[in-house]
């Protein structure tokens, strides 16, 4: 077997996430053969982890890597409560959203059980790249457009640089890519220039298109896709 640190043995055995395995350790519910484990604790061939009592077995493991157009109405939440997206996907094995879109938002967002990978994708220092396409209640004007895109301050802090642009063709839809994710972002800062977000959809997370998926519709990731965003990811 793999010599693992315990944080990941967990997830390996499929109980829970990476992060929430963390958690767990924080606060002494881990044991490794009876003792208390630590972020350090790694796991030989033999050691009984267990988890409140809850001896936990490492699976073969095989990464997933799913893209999901999620609906408006579902929840990019592993918790057991109505319209989570673990649910709505109904994947045979444990995997877990990679960041998140709030409830009345729609798009792009990819699930997988590969720990080391959601991390990767979600940390905001990462800077990697997220594309929305925008639909506002009144028609977009260009200092919108202007400020927005060198960045406000919403949250006490100012939002990074972004990439915007009017959609041709229309008046009150915009394309923006984001490098950054913070909460309810696109529309905190639509409300500073006293616009309501209609519709908020995410078409695009670093090299993985949302393509054809119709809502509540999922694929796997393609090999070639998944080339190209480990290399992205190096």
């Amino acid at each position: 077997m793999e010599l693992l640190k315990v944080d990941k043995f967990i997830s390996r055995s499929g109980f829970c996430s990476r992060r929430k395995a963390f958690e767990l350790i924080e606060e002494k519910r881990v044991k490794v053969n009876g003792k208390i484990a630590n972020f350090s604790t790694k796991i030989n061939k033999g050691d009984v982890v267990t988890v409140d009592g809850q001896r936990l077995v490492e699976k073969e493991f095989k990464p997933v890597y799913i893209a999901y157009h999620k609906p408006k109405g579902i929840v990019c939440t592993t918790e057991k409560i109505k319209g989570n997206i673990i649910d709505a996907i109904n994947y045979p094995e444990k995997i877990y959203p990679v960041g998140r879109l709030d409830k009345d938002s729609e798009g792009l967002i990819l699930l997988t059980n590969h720990g080391e990978i959601i991390n990767k994708i979600s940390h905001a220092e990462e800077g990697h790249e997220k594309e929305y396409i925008v639909t506002l209640n009144l028609p977009v004007r260009k200092k919108f457009l202007e400020e927005i895109s060198e960045g406000i301050e919403i949250l006490g802090e100012i939002t990074k640089p972004c990439k915007i642009e009017l959609i041709p063709g229309t008046k009150r839809l915009f394309k923006i890519i984001l490098t950054q994710g913070l909460n309810r972002q696109i529309r905190r800062m639509c409300n500073e220039y006293d616009y309501q977000v209609i519709r908020l959809q995410r078409v695009r997370v670093m090299n993985i298109h949302i393509g054809k998926l119709k809502p509540g519709e999922w694929r796997e990731l393609s090999e070639e896709e998944l080339k190209t965003l480990m290399k992205e990811l190096e």
